[in-house]
């Protein structure tokens, strides 16, 4: 991984990197202290040492190869800390699985498949973005229709509408997903 110090990271670039990761990375926290309020501490401090170290990346997969394995090593040593024991009966087998490698790729793929399809929403048309949410929900398009006071016919009209427009951006993901899976 290529780390390079330099004191020129402008507060746009930071406030773009912390948008991008902060909900992804505060999920995958959650998975290893299931606490989402010292999950999202964790998040704030890794992108605290980020700001105040300068720390730019030479690519987009250095910077979720380093956010993801700080958030997982913060994590860690949040669930192993004296603090944290008396409130969680973690044994250490537990432990051992939510420490080993395997368990780090299953979660880092599936926050970084979660986040992708995500953006790929946030690109849709606003009636497209908020039927897929609910479809996402589990809403069938009945429950759809009622909800947002529209014809079945337009929440069939606009998910069609949605999934055409989806599939190529979610295509390169999808390939990425097969391709580490095996």
């Amino acid at each position: 991984m290529k780390l390079v110090k330099k004191n020129n990271m402008t507060q746009e670039a930071y406030k773009k990197l912390f948008n991008s990761f902060y909900t992804s990375l505060c999920l995958f926290s959650n998975k290893y202290t299931n606490n989402l309020e010292h999950s999202k501490d964790i998040v704030q401090e890794v992108f605290i040492k980020i700001w105040k170290d300068q720390i730019q990346f030479s690519d987009n997969d250095n910077i979720k190869a380093y956010l993801y394995t700080a958030v997982r090593n913060k994590s860690i040593d949040f669930i192993k800390s004296k603090k944290n024991k008396s409130k969680t009966s973690l044994d250490s087998e537990s432990i051992e699985i939510i420490t080993s490698q395997t368990y780090f790729e299953k979660q880092v793929l599936i926050e970084e498949t979660s986040r992708l399809v995500n953006q790929a929403i946030n690109t849709l048309p606003y009636k497209c973005k908020r039927i897929i949410h609910l479809s996402l929900k589990g809403l069938e398009n009945k429950q759809i229709s009622e909800e947002l006071s529209i014809s079945l016919n337009t929440v069939k009209t606009q998910k069609r509408i949605a999934y055409q427009k989806l599939r190529p951006l979610l295509k390169g993901a999808c390939s990425l997903l097969i391709t580490l899976l095996y």
